[in-house]
């Protein structure tokens, strides 16, 4: 058995551990993270880069390399209610460096922290290693048991963050118990390429009893076709005609390549979920992202949430860890500071869940636009209200000097 030595070791290398790891390295700390996979190479993840996300890539220095990569602009997002378009959101006025989403491959993202990160030799990226339990020793957790390729590992460590996502091992092993909000749909995400002729804009459609989303990502379209929770196994039995047409009727620019979906294994299945822990942590271990917190994907901010924790976590976090001295209330202070904008964004949320999305999935007939939309048109200032919500969250952080300095 490998036993190797650090004071972090991360479990999961998404947005959360990766973002962590990367400042935890750059503020002087040993590092491990432990990544099952070979890559990042993943699709279907989220891949929107919220401007609170980039600006603080350009705290850090590093949003005009990140920006060098290909991406998509995302500058105002509207929504069509039936036959009406409405504008929803306008980010070009937010006060930061980079007023717009960033579309960008998540894997694309991460390849980009990781590289950044292995500047740093206090900082070691473990591809290929699975993370199957924890190490306790007189209560408290010390360290990561995982399997890789070459054979056994044990990972002791000062602490230990679980950023292993919504299905976390090490939130099991830890017995947390997560609160079950609920979410009343599921997604169904595919591919469609994109023609010069075809409209530019992202969007929404909404209509009686569907709910479809298309993205931008310069050559191919990025869909989204929302289903009643549960319902998969009635969209396959309909058929792959059947779901073909449902799209055209959504998006009839579509008509001539809805054959690129030649099955339903090019249609891929996220099972939404809103859940979150009462309790983040425990000695020697710290939830946070998708492991703390599980998002509905309305609005895409999940990937933000968990980066915005990974940066309050770093800030409060990197001084102890330089002195092998990080306590409970250390872990307490963490939580207390991301838990009121996790369950604001969270309540926001399963409010449009009821009042919007399980309103449609259910409607037969004539759908009619929300007052608030109609008054988005009427009054556009208003559309900087979702959008600082949307681009810059609640609480959003900084990186602070415990970082910068170093």
């Amino acid at each position: 058995m490998k036993e190797l030595r650090t004071q972090c070791a991360i479990a999961g290398g998404g947005p959360a551990g990766m973002m962590l790891g990367y400042i935890l390295a750059r503020a002087g700390v040993s590092v491990i993270v432990c990544e099952k996979h070979a890559d990042f190479l993943r699709d279907f993840r989220g891949d929107t880069v919220h401007p609170s996300t980039l600006e603080i890539m350009h705290e850090l220095g590093l949003a005009d390399r990140l920006l060098a990569l290909s991406h998509q602009k995302i500058e105002r997002l509207s929504g069509a209610v039936g036959d009406q378009t409405f504008p929803f959101a306008d980010f070009t006025h937010l006060p930061v460096h980079h007023p717009y989403i960033a579309l960008m491959p998540q894997w694309d993202f991460l390849n980009f922290l990781a590289s950044e990160a292995q500047a740093f030799t206090n900082f070691t990226l473990l591809l290929r290693t699975e993370v199957s339990g924890t190490i306790e020793d007189s209560a408290k957790v010390t360290g990561l048991r995982a399997h890789s390729p070459e054979g056994d590992v044990e990972i002791r460590a000062d602490l230990i963050i679980a950023a292993d996502g919504r299905h976390s091992t090490v939130r099991a092993a830890g017995g947390f118990v997560a609160q079950d909000i609920g979410a009343p749909m599921d997604v169904l995400w595919f591919r469609i390429s994109r023609k010069p002729s075809d409209p530019e804009q992202s969007g929404g459609r909404f209509d009686a009893g569907s709910i479809f989303v298309q993205i931008n990502r310069g050559d191919y379209w990025q869909c989204a076709y929302v289903i009643p929770k549960g319902s998969v196994d009635e969209v396959h039995r309909r058929g792959l005609e059947a779901f073909r047409a449902d799209i055209v009727r959504q998006a009839p620019f579509f008509a001539d390549r809805t054959n690129e979906i030649a099955s339903f294994d090019d249609v891929k299945l996220l099972t939404v979920g809103v859940d979150r822990l009462t309790r983040w942590y425990k000695p020697g271990l710290l939830c946070i992202g998708d492991a703390a917190h599980t998002m509905s994907p309305i609005g895409g901010v999940g990937i933000n949430l968990a980066i915005q924790d990974a940066v309050a976590a770093g800030n409060m976090l990197a001084e102890p860890l330089r002195k092998s001295a990080v306590t409970e209330a250390n872990l307490a202070a963490v939580q207390a500071r991301r838990e009121l904008p996790v369950r604001i964004v969270q309540g926001i949320q399963v409010l449009i869940q009821n009042r919007v999305i399980s309103v449609m999935l259910a409607k037969r007939g004539a759908v009619k636009a929300p007052a608030f939309l109609r008054l988005l048109t009427i009054i556009p200032l208003l559309q900087q209200i979702p959008a600082r919500v949307l681009g810059l969250g609640i609480r959003r952080e900084h990186v602070g000097p415990a970082i910068l300095r170093s």
